[in-house]
C-alpha cells in the first residue's frame, strides 16, 4: 500500500510541474513578444524597465525554474530538491500576499505615479519616437486621447486620437478597462494562490511518503 501511494504522488506530482512548466514557457515566450512588440514602458521614464513584458519573462522564468525541481524531485524521488520545491513555493506565495497588501496599502499612490509619469511622457512625444510611438499605438488600441484628455496636448491632438471632442482620456480608459476586469483578475490570481498550495501539500505529502516507504523497507 505504501509503494501504490508513493508511485501515484510521484506521478501526480511530476505531471502537475510538467504542466506547470508549460505555463511558465508560455508565460515566458508572451513576454518576450511583449518586449520585441510594445515600448509601453518608455511612457514611463523614471522606470523604463519596469513593462508589462519585463514582468511576464520573469514570472515565466521563475515558474520554469520552480516546476522543473518540483519534476526532477518527484520523478527522482529525492527529498533535497522536494523541500527546495516547497520552500521556493512558499516564499513566492508569501512575495503574491505582501504584494497585494502593498498594492492595496499604496493604491492611490500607485495611480498618482502613473498618472504623472503618463503627463510627463506626453510633453516627449514630439522629441523622442519611441514616445510617439507608443503614445499612438495605445490612444489607438484604447480609443482615448492623452491622460484626461484632448485638452492636455498643447495645440492640436495627434492623428492617433478619436476625432470626437469628447473623447476619454486613456488614464480613464486604462482604470475603466482594470476594474471592468477586476473579477476576473481576482478569479485567476486566488486559482495560482490555490495551485501553488496544491503543490505545496503535494511535495511535503511525498517526502513524508518517501520516509515512510524507506523505513518499511528498511533502509
Amino acid at each position: 500500500m505504501g509503494m501504490s501511494s508513493l508511485k501515484l504522488l510521484k506521478y501526480v506530482l511530476f505531471f502537475f510541474n510538467l504542466l506547470f512548466w508549460f505555463c511558465g514557457c508560455c508565460i515566458l515566450g508572451f513576454g518576450v513578444y511583449l518586449m520585441i512588440h510594445n515600448n509601453f514602458g518608455v511612457l514611463f521614464h523614471n522606470f523604463p524597465s519596469l513593462t508589462l513584458g519585463n514582468v511576464f519573462v520573469i514570472v515565466g522564468s521563475i515558474i520554469m525554474v520552480v516546476a522543473f525541481l518540483g519534476c526532477m524531485g518527484s520523478i527522482k524521488e529525492n527529498k533535497c530538491l522536494l523541500m527546495s520545491f516547497f520552500v521556493l513555493l512558499l516564499i513566492i506565495l508569501f512575495a503574491e500576499v505582501t504584494l497585494v497588501i502593498l498594492l492595496s496599502v499604496y493604491e492611490q499612490k500607485l495611480k498618482d505615479s502613473v498618472a504623472e509619469g503618463l503627463t510627463d511622457s506626453i510633453h516627449r512625444y514630439h522629441s523622442d519616437n519611441s514616445t510617439k510611438a507608443a503614445w499612438d499605438s495605445i490612444q489607438s488600441f484604447l480609443q482615448c486621447c492623452g491622460v484626461n484628455g484632448t485638452s492636455d496636448w498643447t495645440g492640436s491632438p495627434p492623428a492617433s486620437c478619436p476625432k470626437d471632442p469628447q473623447v476619454t482620456g486613456c488614464y480613464v480608459k486604462a482604470m475603466q478597462w482594470f476594474y471592468s476586469n477586476f473579477l476576473y483578475i481576482g478569479i485567476v490570481i486566488i486559482f495560482v494562490c490555490v495551485i501553488q498550495v496544491l503543490g505545496m501539500s503535494f511535495a511535503l505529502t511525498l517526502s513524508c511518503q518517501i520516509d515512510k516507504t524507506s523505513q518499511a523497507i528498511g533502509l
